[in-house]
């Protein structure tokens, strides 16, 4: 980015608009995809402990916590600056989820569901994806409703209907 910053610049000094234009462009496009990394990157987590829970029928406080901090913080990074539009719109979801992010949720997931038991494969085989996808794109969709403020407790009354959950409320109270 430092190159295109310094191309930038030297483009404006030299009056070439055009030129200056298409290195914003450039870098604005860089900004997004970098964006869109960081949001995969909560998404998987998001997944991961998705996939636990299903497969363990268990809640524990640290998944609780991570699935929480990734909603959190994909809402953080979807909005874009000027606070009215997204960087991921609400139908957009299950196809990134679907193309870009599940396969890899699994194959993490396998090293982590009931200490490592299962293979990727094997753990692809047992799970309900659409199950996970469904349930991963209701707790997205929240992002679009609540605030940041709110966010937390509607959460808890959506993690408390997970398998697990009641124990997990009742445990926290």
């Amino acid at each position: 980015m430092t190159q295109e910053l310094i191309d930038l610049k030297k483009s404006i000094v030299e009056g070439r608009y055009a030129d200056a234009l298409a290195i914003v462009d450039e870098l604005e496009g860089m900004s997004k995809q970098a964006i869109i990394r960081n949001i995969q990157a909560y998404l998987n987590i998001l997944l991961i402990h998705l996939i636990k829970n299903q497969v363990e029928q268990r809640l524990t406080g640290s998944w609780a916590n991570s699935i929480r901090n990734s909603i959190r913080e994909i809402k953080k990074l979807n909005i874009k600056d000027n606070k009215t539009s997204y960087y991921i719109n609400l139908d957009e979801w299950e196809n990134l989820i679907e193309e870009e992010v599940i396969e890899d949720a699994i194959a993490d997931a396998s090293e982590e569901v009931m200490n490592g038991k299962f293979t990727r494969s094997q753990l692809s085989a047992m799970i309900d994806k659409n199950q996970i996808l469904i349930t991963a794109t209701r707790l997205l969709a929240l992002t679009y409703t609540y605030s940041p403020k709110e966010l937390p407790a509607v959460m808890d009354d959506y993690l408390s209907q997970l398998a697990g959950g009641e124990d997990w409320i009742n445990r926290e109270k």
